[in-house]
């Protein structure tokens, strides 16, 4: 028996320093100067980035594009604090190097399905999920908002370097990025060889329109906001922008349904994010009721937590209706919905491919996107066995 710990703890150990090796493989950031002639920039007009790590072997000819994620900005005031963020989502001048990990690992062990492919992280700096187009710059502030050129920018560039000759291509990306993956699925299958294989997997992308605690869509109001700001509209799905208003194109179960390009959606059925922002903002929650609780699941009530219970039941429902009502291939159609209270689970290597608890029926997220991928197996899976938050 001791043995057999003593063993246990070195592998563990073992593990835990490759892992830390993994992460810590970095890839140079690449400015393209060139798009600031365009008007292809960030809000505060400096060239747009990306991050590219050339495939090997049979990947030469494969590729994984990722939409980096970084929230939202509705207004002046809060794009002007996106800009002086030190994390560089308003801005390539403060920008640090995106640590390649899970999806994006170049080791086999650690990434079985995409591990020898073109990897690209497209570099988050807009503040509207890419979708933004407004001429005019404010001479006050000097913001821009450029998302959509900036998407375009990237993509040409990528075209450029081989990405034309794609024989797969696997377009992600996490958060406001899967959101972005959402809304540009389509547009990046028709860039592609008809000829290819291209698929769409966001991650934590999957926002829903539900009521909040006061029972009210203050979420709504923000994503309006958004599109008017940045002149979205242009650059939404005119499918779902000819039936209601522009502000509500953001959700992806109104555009979904007529999304051709096969969809695998990664998610949390309590995403933390959508939690703390759309179920309980702080709007809606008048008496601070709420903190405690979405900080750390452990401070939740058993009243809240039979709201947070609510809320999956809501996200489920709308997931199953905007993915199942495509007009499209149903079997095209995968997702991956566990209980974890987290926010984003591709790029992290335990989540990826590691840790059980972020695992359903026996299988890691890397072996079930993989299955999907290249056609091995049609995979819907949802946690039915904790039907409340869990901590992973």
């Amino acid at each position: 028996m001791v043995t057999f710990t003593r063993l246990c703890q070195w592998f563990c150990l073992m593990l835990l320093m490759l892992l830390k090796t993994e992460c810590t493989d970095k890839v140079q950031i690449t400015f393209i100067q060139s798009a600031i002639a365009k008007g292809a920039v960030c809000l505060d007009g400096s060239p747009p980035a990306y991050q590219f790590d050339q495939g090997f072997g049979d990947g030469v000819d494969k590729w994984l594009i990722h939409i980096q994620g970084g929230g939202w900005c509705e207004s002046t005031e809060s794009c002007l604090l996106f800009v002086n963020k030190t994390n560089g989502v308003g801005s390539s001048t403060r920008m640090s190097k995106f640590r390649f990990s899970g999806i994006f690992s170049k080791q086999q062990s650690f990434n079985p399905g995409f591990y020898n492919w073109n990897r690209v992280i497209m570099r988050y700096c807009d503040g509207a999920s890419f979708t933004g187009d407004v001429q005019k710059v404010d001479p006050a502030t000097n913001l821009h908002y450029r998302g959509a050129r900036i998407f375009n920018v990237i993509l040409d560039e990528l075209l450029a370097k081989g990405l034309n000759n794609a024989s797969n291509a696997l377009l992600t990306g996490c958060s406001s990025g899967g959101l972005a993956a959402i809304l540009y699925c389509d547009k990046f299958r028709a860039k592609l060889p008809a000829t290819s294989r291209v698929k769409c997997v966001p991650d934590a992308g999957y926002f829903v329109h539900v009521r909040d605690i006061s029972g009210k869509y203050h979420f709504r109001k923000f994503f309006s906001k958004i599109v008017k700001l940045h002149n979205s509209e242009i650059n939404l799905p005119s499918s779902c922008t000819s039936k209601m208003k522009s502000g509500l194109c953001f959700y992806p179960q109104f555009i979904l349904p007529e999304i051709k390009t096969p969809v695998f959606v990664i998610n949390s059925a309590y995403d933390s994010y959508q939690v703390q922002n759309i179920l309980a903002p702080e709007e809606a929650d008048s008496y601070d009721s709420w903190s405690a609780c979405k900080l750390n699941i452990s401070n939740c009530t058993t009243t809240q937590l039979m709201r947070l219970y609510d809320f999956r039941s809501d996200f489920v429902k709308s997931l199953r209706s905007g993915m199942g009502r495509s007009k499209f291939n149903a079997t095209s159609r995968g997702w991956f919905i566990n209980s974890c209270y987290s926010h984003c689970q591709t790029g992290f290597q335990s989540n990826w491919l590691g840790d059980p608890a972020y695992k359903l029926d026996n299988k890691a997220i890397a072996e079930v996107v993989s299955d999907w991928f290249y056609e091995r197996n049609t995979t819907q899976l949802i946690d039915h066995r904790h039907i409340l938050p869990q901590k992973c």
